[in-house]
């Protein structure tokens, strides 16, 4: 008897549960389903804050509709708000706000076929772009999978593990992987790529590698885009000191 009502207790709790986070994930959807919503948050993707007027410019809407979206991503948590003198700006509230929006990304993929020529610009965010703070598209994959297969990484439930081999190899690059599993931030992330459909690199250390890329002078970010350019010696450096041969 104690036995089916633990069971009864484990399968209403399991229910319960469900009816608690269903209105959740729905609240979430919807804010970020709206389109001006979903083109100001897209447009906070790489990391910069931006001003209302600049948000309202991207969203197409007038600066009036623009306060009452920002409103609601702040209320939801999802956007932070810095104030410099009499400017307010809004960037995304945390690294976990951007792998939502690029694992929706991955979704919307899937959905019904519209037809929208390509150009160099979409090109260009497939080969190599910023997710947040960290490096995303085809040149990330290529550098995960290349971790990969040396050994350095292994692919756990939600995160990447790092062993002592690959720990050494970064460190020697000049990236400091102890300091960096004290943070408070996941310190090695699995972050599915939206149009690559594998995981590339997030968390502390995809932004720690991606910061020592630039400083190489390998990675050049842009700015008012999220495209990173990969300059040649970037290419030399990436082959010679990790193996990885990039695609043309």
């Amino acid at each position: 008897m104690q036995h089916l009502v633990r069971l009864v207790d484990q399968q209403h709790f399991g229910y319960h549960r469900s009816m608690i986070e269903g209105p959740y994930i729905a609240e979430a959807a919807a804010l970020i389903g709206d389109p001006a919503r979903a083109n100001m948050l897209s447009a906070l993707m790489d990391g910069r804050a931006l001003t209302a007027t600049e948000l309202a410019h991207v969203a197409g809407v007038t600066p009036q509709t623009a306060s009452g979206h920002l409103a609601k991503l702040r209320e939801a948590n999802m956007l932070v708000v810095e104030r410099q003198g009499r400017h307010r700006y809004f960037r995304l509230a945390g690294p976990e706000i951007a792998q939502a929006i690029e694992a929706i990304s991955v979704v919307a993929q899937h959905g019904a076929p519209r037809y929208r020529p390509t150009g160099p610009r979409d090109e260009a965010m497939r080969f190599a772009r910023t997710c947040y703070d960290h490096l995303a598209g085809q040149v990330a994959v290529t550098i995960v999978e290349r971790f990969l297969d040396l050994g350095y990484l292994t692919e756990a439930e939600e995160d990447f593990e790092i062993n002592d081999r690959g720990a050494a190899a970064l460190e020697e690059f000049g990236i400091e992987v102890t300091a960096l599993r004290g943070k408070r931030r996941a310190f090695a992330r699995r972050c599915l790529d939206w149009s690559e459909r594998r995981a590339h690199l997030g968390g502390a250390l995809g932004a720690a590698f991606l910061s020592r890329c630039e400083t190489q002078g390998w990675l050049q970010t842009k700015n008012g885009s999220r495209s990173v350019t990969v300059t040649t010696a970037g290419r030399a450096g990436l082959a010679e000191t990790f193996g990885i041969d990039l695609p043309q």
